[in-house]
């Protein structure tokens, strides 16, 4: 065990276990991990990188996705990194003040995604409700805004993570079963009364998680009355078909967050730890890796976006021969 700091009981550094009961198989499991990482970072800066430089795709609707994409490789590489050395390399020791920095980043981070979200769904309400304002409406000074105090709703709300955690006395160990420091992981290795981690965990789950799906529920509802008022059948198809990656996006990402979120706290007993420590990165994988995918298949113009970008390179390619 790591010396602890005086008497405080604060252990200097903790050691994650990885996925405890299938140690032999961590190299194995990697492969999958680092598979969907690459495509994580490579689709999102790609996607990032083609809403950047094709004019097209200076609408609201695509600023909002490079946002999303944004966080989703911020959010992967908060853990991942980390999570590969533990599983190629054993390299499971994690300073305390890291581990605390990795928490928060990982809480921060997936609130934020769970902001962005919400935001395009009200971006999907405005354009379908009021297509004749959405320019006026979604300026980029109102994006901007809105992003910047989605990030900040995050940074307000998880900085108490850090502080819960640290107080607490750690005199059971300091060997966290887990590929990542996430806030009731460490918290339950303590020794003290984590019930405040407990329910202020649960209070902020309810303030983002549920004030978002809220929203996001209130939107689509309205959307829906507005697309069936429309008189013809394509018109509503081709207003739906709009929402249709934003809804794969929502589905991808609150279900394994659902997942991981009541069995941490209902599950304990009858959800093996290892699926549980599977879906906790899953959860942090599954969004980056598949939204990308998502939208280069649902979003017509992305997809012209990319067949114009590769027909471009090509041509230049040819013309430097």
């Amino acid at each position: 065990m790591s010396l602890l700091n005086g008497s405080s009981l604060t252990p200097a550094s903790f050691f994650l276990n990885g996925i405890p009961g299938l140690e032999e198989v961590h190299l194995w499991i990697s492969f999958p991990l680092f598979t969907m990482y690459s495509i994580a970072l490579t689709g999102n800066f790609g996607l990032m990188y083609l809403i950047y430089s094709e004019e097209i795709l200076h609408r609201p609707m695509y600023i909002f996705l490079a946002l999303l994409s944004f966080t989703d490789v911020l959010m992967c590489t908060s853990t991942l990194p980390n999570t590969l050395c533990i599983l190629w390399f054993n390299l499971k020791e994690i300073d305390f003040k890291a581990c605390l920095a990795q928490m928060f980043f990982v809480h921060t981070f997936t609130g934020m995604e769970s902001g962005v979200l919400m935001l395009m769904a009200l971006d999907r309400y405005v354009a379908i409700c009021y297509p004749l304002r959405y320019a006026t409406i979604l300026t980029n000074m109102v994006i901007a805004k809105a992003g910047m105090l989605t990030f900040l709703r995050g940074v307000i709300l998880v900085i108490p993570f850090t502080f819960l955690t640290k107080r607490l006395p750690y005199c059971r160990g300091n060997v966290i079963p887990h590929t990542y420091c996430d806030h009731m992981s460490v918290a339950k290795i303590s020794c003290g009364n984590v019930q405040i981690n407990a329910i202020y965990g649960l209070m902020v789950a309810l303030l983002i998680g549920g004030f978002d799906i809220l929203c996001i529920t209130v939107s689509y509802t309205m959307i829906l009355r507005a697309v069936v008022s429309l008189s013809s059948a394509d018109a509503r198809q081709k207003a739906f078909s709009t929402c249709t990656a934003h809804i794969c996006a929502i589905v991808i990402t609150y279900v394994p967050a659902f997942f991981t979120f009541f069995t941490h706290r209902f599950g304990r007993h009858t959800i093996p730890p290892h699926i549980h420590i599977i879906m906790a990165n899953l959860y942090l994988l599954m969004p980056p890796t598949m939204n990308p995918i998502v939208y280069g298949v649902k979003t017509k113009q992305i997809r012209e976006s990319v067949i114009r970008f590769l027909f471009k390179g090509k041509e230049n390619s040819s013309h430097k021969v």
